[in-house]
């Protein structure tokens, strides 16, 4: 999250017509609005990885994958957000004719950004548990090879971290894996480790 738009309280329908109308992407809770800033080449590069490899293994399958740009509404957060993938399995739900803002993702995943990783931890997390088709997140750091998998059980969210790079995470409610290899393709060195500047 970046700046907070002048206007101190926003509807859900002024921030769609605004969104829809803006050259650039902005998130909104609960009346405000939060313009989003840039991504970085480690943060382009991995979700361009993780989209590649999910799109092989979703395809001739009822399951879509977005990224980026499909907005995410979490409806009893009164929040939209846009995660860097999103997928969803079975009919996708849509709030209006635009097709544009998902309700029922499976699984959402986000790149860490020094900028917005305790809002991705924190409130952002908490808005997405209330999506409940929701069944699992994956914060995917950019600066080490780590992913976070939190799996929905019930009214619990459990943690598995996986940070060997020739590991492989298990996404079970989309019936997919991801390599870590895969993911960080093309950001480590070639001494396996990813450089601290771009």
């Amino acid at each position: 999250m970046s700046t907070v738009f002048k206007q101190t309280h926003y509807s859900e329908e002024e921030y769609l017509t605004l969104e829809r109308n803006a050259l650039y992407k902005s998130e909104f809770h609960d009346g405000e609005i939060f313009a989003m800033t840039g991504a970085s080449r480690k943060h382009n590069l991995i979700a361009f990885n993780i989209a590649r490899e999910l799109g092989v293994q979703l395809k001739n399958r009822p399951c879509e994958a977005y990224i980026a740009d499909m907005r995410v509404k979490a409806a009893t957060a009164r929040s939209y957000h846009y995660p860097d993938i999103a997928v969803v399995c079975g009919k996708p739900q849509f709030e209006d004719a635009h097709v544009d803002t998902l309700l029922n993702p499976t699984l959402l995943i986000e790149v860490l950004s020094p900028s917005t990783e305790a809002y991705d931890r924190g409130a952002k997390f908490a808005h997405y548990r209330k999506i409940t088709s929701l069944c699992e997140y994956l914060l995917v750091m950019q600066d080490q090879p780590s992913i976070e998998r939190y799996v929905r059980q019930g009214e619990v969210w459990i943690l598995t971290e996986t940070v060997n790079i020739e590991a492989t995470v298990a996404l079970e409610s989309i019936g997919c894996s991801l390599s870590l290899r895969e993911v960080y393709d093309k950001v480590l060195d070639d001494a396996g480790e990813i450089p601290e500047t771009e």
